[in-house]
């Protein structure tokens, strides 16, 4: 299920959201990440944007598979990084047991609410046992459209534990903190990583 005016945003401002994300090397989160994969691990990076992340983890002798459901982000990313993306929604996750990662960072909280626990379910199936899953969520209830006409579901941080154990993960990172996102706005939000069940 894909929201057609996100995704027109997100093509529109692909070349503003790289600005967003553009750094020299991974920060904090995305390096722990890349620290709990094993060498030469393959990782989903879904809705990968600019891919930037991907590309991160390339550096670091992963093999990421950078998916956006935006044909502006995933054009943006091949031509800024000759990385393979490639156009895909969360209703794409079909995969069984590829994944040593997932990098889900700020993409699931444009899913509706009631789709979470069909897609962390599918992100579940296409890890292996013991298989790390890095969740990035705008905290807060309800559902909005921000000022550039993105859809978003806000979760508690308790509802995010709750689904993540619901869909057959353990865990072992919390994070949470406020930033300013393209829409310009402070916003609360929470980080998690989980290990699927051996």
């Amino acid at each position: 299920m894909v929201d057609r005016k996100t995704i027109a945003t997100y093509d529109a401002k692909a070349g503003d959201y790289i600005k967003l994300t553009k750094q020299d090397g991974p920060d904090a989160s995305l390096q722990a990440f890349i620290d709990l994969m094993p060498k030469g691990g393959r990782v989903l990076d879904l809705g990968c944007g600019p891919a930037t992340s991907s590309a991160h983890m390339r550096a670091a002798g992963l093999i990421p598979d950078p998916v956006d459901a935006s044909q502006g982000m995933v054009d943006l990313a091949n031509g800024t990084h000759e990385i393979g993306a490639r156009l895909g929604t969360f209703d794409d996750i079909d995969t069984v047991a590829v994944y040593d990662g997932v990098w889900a960072n700020f993409s699931l909280l444009h899913a509706p609410r009631d789709m979470l626990p069909t897609y962390l379910a599918a992100l579940n199936r296409a890890l292996v046992t013991g298989g790390v899953l890095h969740v990035g969520m705008k905290t807060g209830q309800g559902d909005l459209r921000d000022t550039i006409d993105r859809y978003y579901t806000f979760v508690t941080v308790a509802e995010l534990r709750g689904l993540l154990r619901d869909a057959g993960f353990t865990v072992n990172f919390v994070k949470e903190g406020e930033e300013k996102g393209m829409a310009g706005t402070m916003d609360p939000f929470v980080l998690m990583r989980a290990r699927k069940h051996g």
